[in-house]
Parts: C-alpha cells; sequence; structure tokens
C-alpha cells in the first residue's frame, strides 16, 4: 500500500480538520481570550508605526555574550521584556491565510499516510490505523508549540488549548483514516 492509494483518507481528513478549525475559532471562539489587549494601546501602536513586518524581541540582544554586560541586564531588569510578530498593514487576506491552513492540513494528512503505510499492512484493523494515523496527527498539530511557551513566553494556557484543538484534529484524522484506510 503507497500514500497515493489512501489519497481518499487524505483529502477527506484535511477536509475535517478545516472544518473542525473553523468551528473552533469561528464558532466556539474558544481562542479569542488568547489575545490581551496591552493597558496603553495609542502608545504601543505608536511606537511600533513604521517597523516592517518580522518578529522583533525587546530588548534586542544580538549575541549570547551581551547577556553578561550590565546595560544589557538593566535593560532586561527594567522591562518591559517583549517577543512581538509585526505583519503588514490592513486587514488580514482571508483567502490566502485560508488556503494555507488547506495545505497545512493536507501536509498533516500526507505525513499520517507515509506513516501508515510504513508501519501497518494493508489489511490493519481500524483500531491500529486510527492509532498510528491520530497519534501522528496530534504530534504535527500540537507538539511544535511548546517551545513558544517555553522560550517566548507564550502562556501555558493558550499552549494548553493549542494542544486541545491538536487532540481534536487527532481524533478525527484517525478515525477518517481508520474508516477509509
Amino acid at each position: 500500500m503507497g500514500i497515493l492509494n489512501l489519497w481518499l483518507p487524505i483529502l477527506a481528513s484535511a477536509a475535517v480538520c478545516f472544518f473542525a478549525s473553523s468551528v473552533i475559532w469561528m464558532v466556539l471562539k474558544w481562542h479569542n481570550s488568547d489575545y490581551k489587549k496591552t493597558d496603553r494601546e495609542d502608545v504601543v501602536r505608536t511606537a511600533l508605526s513604521g517597523a516592517k513586518p518580522g518578529f522583533y524581541a525587546v530588548p534586542h540582544c544580538a549575541e549570547y555574550a551581551d547577556l553578561a554586560k550590565p546595560e544589557m541586564a538593566e535593560k532586561f531588569a527594567a522591562g518591559p521584556v517583549a517577543y512581538v510578530a509585526v505583519v503588514p498593514n490592513g486587514m488580514p487576506p482571508m483567502g490566502p491565510k485560508l488556503l494555507s491552513m488547506v495545505v497545512y492540513f493536507l501536509m498533516v494528512s500526507v505525513l499520517c499516510a507515509y506513516v501508515v503505510t510504513r508501519t501497518l499492512a494493508p489489511d490493519a484493523e481500524y483500531l491500529a490505523v486510527f492509532r498510528i494515523a491520530g497519534t501522528v496527527a496530534f504530534i504535527a498539530n500540537g507538539i511544535g508549540v511548546i517551545p513558544e511557551s517555553v522560550w517566548f513566553g507564550r502562556p501555558w494556557p493558550v499552549t494548553a488549548k493549542t494542544l486541545l484543538d491538536a487532540m481534536i484534529y487527532g481524533l478525527l484524522t484517525g478515525g477518517v483514516f481508520g474508516w477509509l484506510v
């Protein structure tokens, strides 16, 4: 059994996960509380105006050795310490972002298909396929966010919600693969 033989579970699981993601973000809206408003938004917006899109660190420390310098230690102690993502001005272009999510879910599904075809016999039972595809989908959708909390201050409750999303996507992917393989 090759990956191309699994085109239907690949497409179906990507579609199911995209639909689930839409429900999570637009109907249940449990991620709305992930983003906080600063106390002085106008001041922050003014300070960031003119910044090119990118990922910034404040205070900026280009070399690890600079952390030992007293002036850098003072900046960190005085704060604020922040990691800021600046995106292009204007309304977010939803079409390309939604298409990118479809491509992302397709990539996860292809990865699941690859692992399923390399670890299971073509006549594997539902539960075996569910377990392998679901685990791979959970890992692919979730584990990568943990370092964001470890290193960049992403709040752990936000990461926990993202891991819950990943578990839902993993269960759905496992179910679709188990059903259609």
